[in-house]
């Protein structure tokens, strides 16, 4: 990461500068080299030790041993001169859980006359733990520097005492998964006004009951950008999302009906080719649908599936144990980093069946596969549905080594189901995908994450959706 700075006037004022100060250029980027580092602990060394007198002797500790350390600097594009630096890196030892610190923000006592330079750290550092998949981000400031932080987004937390000097806990509010749910679901109650979805007990659910029978219907959509770009991808998650999403009500397969538009029979063949393949792999036979040339691509299928008693995603009560059911084979899909979790297209018939097969066998009381939404976003359309809120706990959740917590929590992972019952009820086995019990469902609304120091940080304010409770 770097970025080229020229600071503001309005960051020369925070800083506490004089308002004539000469604007100047400087980068802000990633230490690489040992030296960088080294002129980075210079500078705390200079102002926390010689200058501020908060620590005797040296300032470094634990933290700068962390080979997941993360350094950036600031530096004059003329000469390379280290003007300043801040670290960041995960706050738990072990395996990254997602939750990072920000400490040791420090600007050169020559360079304060610039102005900006703390500022610009401050904003690098959020970038940064963003892009490792970061959901909490803190910091520990002086006194002195919370407005600082305050005018650049972050909030107060509490008080609180580094080196026996007054500080104060600051976050940082990240909202990927907020924004994710704006943006997938929250228009939903809007565009589905009139309706009368799924009848009573299923509104929100991943399938709809067909009244006066068994049967249950589900339906989904691929992208059509994603259709056009990887038609033989799209076809087969045509068949994995509904077969999902029949799994997540307990329902047994009957079979598929798909609707395909496509610019010519070439193009059409590669989608179904998809379809076909995924078809056979679930064992959900293809028994009719609707094909049209000469169209911009798309792909629409519709499941059909058999059960004399669904399982809702609004049959969570407040007290039960959230159960995380996920299978994390495989890997990210080419051109989908951090988005589709291909988990499926290498399973064989048997393990894909086993899956999909486990809510219909373990039957506990709420069941949501995961979608779009993610799996935070998906946590709250089941409590949503089941008139609560939920609590996550973010360590316990299984994930795969490869995937950061905050693309596992927002991206699409292939199999994962959400599901809800009474604390120690007994689990089936879903093969070889893997079962934790990870949270708990609140009164209240919304999503809140828990992390192993105690706290609690607000994932989603309130409903997801807006349709309420089933």
């Amino acid at each position: 990461m770097t970025v080229a700075i020229r600071s503001s006037v309005d960051d020369i004022v925070l800083l506490g500068a004089s308002r004539t100060s000469t604007a100047q250029a400087f980068l802000v980027e990633e230490a690489v080299t040992r030296a960088d580092v080294e002129a980075y602990r210079s500078l705390r060394q200079e102002v926390f030790c010689e200058e501020q007198g908060l620590f005797t002797g040296s300032d470094l500790d634990d933290a700068d041993d962390d080979p997941r350390l993360v350094v950036l600097v600031a530096r004059d594009p003329a000469d390379g001169t280290v003007l300043g630096g801040v670290r960041l890196g995960p706050c738990v030892a072990g395996r990254d859980i997602g939750w990072w610190a920000g400490s040791r923000l420090v600007v050169g006592r020559r360079a304060r006359t610039l102005g900006g330079i703390g500022p610009a750290l401050v904003r690098a550092a959020c970038a940064r733990a963003e892009q490792a998949g970061v959901l909490r981000f803190d910091a520990t400031v002086q006194r002195a520097n919370e407005p600082l932080f305050r005018r650049l987004g972050w909030h107060r937390v509490r008080d609180t005492t580094v080196a026996g000097t007054p500080h104060v806990l600051m976050r940082w509010p990240v909202d990927r998964i907020a924004r994710l749910a704006a943006a997938t679901k929250a228009p939903l109650a809007g565009l589905l006004q009139g309706f009368h979805l799924g009848g009573s007990g299923f509104v929100g659910d991943d399938g709809a009951p067909v009244p006066g029978s068994d049967v249950l219907a589900a339906c989904d959509a691929i992208l059509p950008a994603m259709v056009e770009r990887d038609p033989e991808w799209a076809g087969w998650c045509g068949v994995l999302v509904n077969a999902n999403d029949l799994a997540a009500m307990g329902a047994e397969p009957l079979g598929l009906l798909d609707a395909v538009a496509a610019r010519d029979a070439s193009f059409a063949a590669r989608v179904l080719r998809g379809v076909r393949a995924a078809s056979a792999a679930y064992a959900i036979p293809v028994i009719g649908g609707h094909t049209t040339l000469g169209a911009p691509a798309s792909l629409s299928i519709t499941a059909l599936g058999r059960t004399s008693s669904p399982v809702p995603a609004g049959g969570g009560r407040p007290g039960h144990a959230v159960r995380v059911t996920a299978d994390l084979h495989g890997g990210w899909r080419r051109g989908y980093t951090g988005r589709q979790w291909d988990s499926t297209s290498s399973r064989t018939s048997e393990e894909l069946q086993a899956m999909t097969s486990w809510v219909r066998r373990a039957r506990p009381a709420s069941a949501k596969d995961v979608s779009m939404a993610g799996l935070v976003g998906t946590l709250g359309m089941l409590a949503e549905a089941s008139g609560c809120g939920a609590v996550l706990d973010v360590a316990d959740v299984p994930r795969p080594a490869e995937a950061s917590t905050g693309d596992w929590l927002t991206c699409f992972p292939g199999f994962a189901m959400l599901t809800t019952d009474e604390p120690g009820n007994p689990v089936a086995a879903a093969g070889p995908a893997v079962t934790a019990a990870c949270g708990e469902l609140v009164g209240g609304a919304g999503v809140r994450l828990h992390w192993p120091d105690g706290e609690l940080t607000e994932a989603l304010a309130g409903g997801v959706t807006g349709l309420g409770a089933a």
